[in-house]
C-alpha cells in the first residue's frame, strides 16, 4: 500500500476519535512499526497536521479543529473520476476491474466514507470515434517500450500503405484520440488519429526519434494540427460571441484584449482550418481581421455557403 493510503486511513481514523497510533497503523497495512512512525512524521511535518498525542487514550488526535488533508474534498478528484469513466468507456475498458479498483481508492482517499462519486458527474464529448483495444495497447506498448511501430492507416487515399512509426506522444483531443510520431515514410512527424488506424504492431527495433523535455511543437500552435507556426490570426467578436470568448481560454500564447465592439483574439496556428470552423461557428458574432489573405478564404467560404443555401432544395 503506498504512503497516500496510509496517510488518508490514518487521517481518516483520527477523524472518527478513534485515538489512532502507530501499531494500529503498522497493523492495517502489515508494515513495520518504524514505517508506521514515519508516516506519522510525514503527516505532521510535511502536511503540518496538528497532531497531538493523547497518554490516557495512547493514540494521536488533531489539537485544532477542521483540519484537511490535500485534495480532501476536492472538486478536481470527482472531476477527474468522471472524466476516467467517460474515457474508459470511449475504449470500451469500463468493466476491468483494475479500473473500478482505482476508482474506488481515489473516491475513498479524497472522499471518505462516500461511494460511487462519478455517479454524480456527467462528461461527455460528441463527435467521438471508437479505438480499437488492440491497437490502443500495440500504440502503448510502443510508446512506453519505445518500440517502433508497424501500422496501417486509412488517410483518405486509395491505397492504405503500411507505415513504420516512432512513436513520440498520445494525445486526447476533444473526444478524439490521436499519436504523434515519426512517420519513417514521410520522413517527418505527423498525427495520426487513432480510429483510423486499422492494425499496429509493436516491432522489436527501438525508436530513433524522441521529444525533448522543452519541446513545443504540440503545444505552440492553437489547435489539434501542430507543426511550425505559419503566423498568428487575429479575430474579433461582438456580441453572445465576445461575452463567451473572454471567458474561454485557447491557447497559452493568446493575446485577448477589450475593443469597443467587443474583444479581439490572436493566436499562433499551423494551419488555418479549425479557426475557419470557429469562426463558422459564431456566425456574424465573428470576424477575421488578419491576415488578409485568410479573410479573403472566409469571405470565399461563406460565398459559396450563400450560394447553396440561395438554391432550391429537391426532396
Amino acid at each position: 500500500m503506498s504512503l497516500l493510503e496510509r496517510i488518508y486511513f490514518f487521517h481518516s481514523r483520527i477523524q472518527e476519535a478513534s485515538y489512532p497510533n502507530a501499531s494500529d497503523l503498522a497493523a492495517e497495512f502489515e508494515v513495520s512499526t518504524a514505517t508506521a512512525h514515519r508516516d506519522i512524521n510525514y503527516l505532521r511535518d510535511r502536511l503540518l497536521a496538528p497532531l497531538a498525542y493523547s497518554p490516557q487514550h495512547t493514540g494521536y488526535y488533531y489539537s485544532q479543529e477542521n483540519f484537511r488533508l490535500p485534495f480532501e474534498e476536492s472538486a478536481e478528484i470527482m472531476v477527474f473520476l468522471g472524466i476516467l469513466s467517460t474515457i474508459a468507456g470511449e475504449l470500451g475498458l469500463e468493466q476491468l476491474p483494475e479500473l473500478s479498483q482505482l476508482q474506488q481508492k481515489l473516491g475513498a482517499l479524497a472522499f471518505p466514507g462516500k461511494k460511487n462519486l462519478e455517479q454524480y458527474i456527467h462528461c461527455e464529448w460528441i463527435e467521438t470515434e471508437p479505438v480499437d483495444n488492440t491497437v490502443f495497447q500495440s500504440v502503448l506498448t510502443g510508446l512506453l517500450d519505445r518500440l517502433q511501430l508497424s501500422i496501417s492507416y486509412a488517410d483518405g487515399s486509395p491505397d492504405t500503405p503500411q507505415r513504420t512509426l516512432d512513436p513520440l506522444k498520445l494525445l486526447h483531443y476533444q473526444g478524439r484520440w490521436y499519436l504523434y510520431a515519426w512517420c519513417h515514410l514521410r520522413r517527418a512527424r505527423r498525427l495520426f488519429q487513432l480510429s483510423r488506424i486499422n492494425t499496429a504492431q509493436a516491432l522489436k527495433d527501438q525508436t530513433s526519434h524522441a521529444m525533448a523535455a522543452d519541446d513545443s511543437s504540440l503545444t505552440g500552435v492553437f489547435g489539434i494540427f501542430k507543426g511550425a507556426p505559419i503566423g498568428t490570426v487575429t479575430l474579433r467578436f461582438s456580441g453572445h460571441a465576445a461575452r463567451t470568448v473572454r471567458r474561454q481560454h485557447w491557447h497559452p500564447e493568446q493575446e485577448l484584449i477589450e475593443i469597443p465592439e467587443g474583444v479581439q483574439l490572436t493566436l499562433p496556428v499551423a494551419d488555418e482550418r479549425e479557426v475557419m470552423m470557429k469562426v463558422l461557428q459564431f456566425g456574424s458574432q465573428a470576424e477575421v481581421i488578419r491576415p488578409a489573405r485568410f479573410r479573403r478564404k472566409i469571405s470565399a467560404e461563406l460565398a459559396k455557403m450563400s450560394e447553396r443555401y440561395t438554391l432550391e432544395t429537391t426532396p
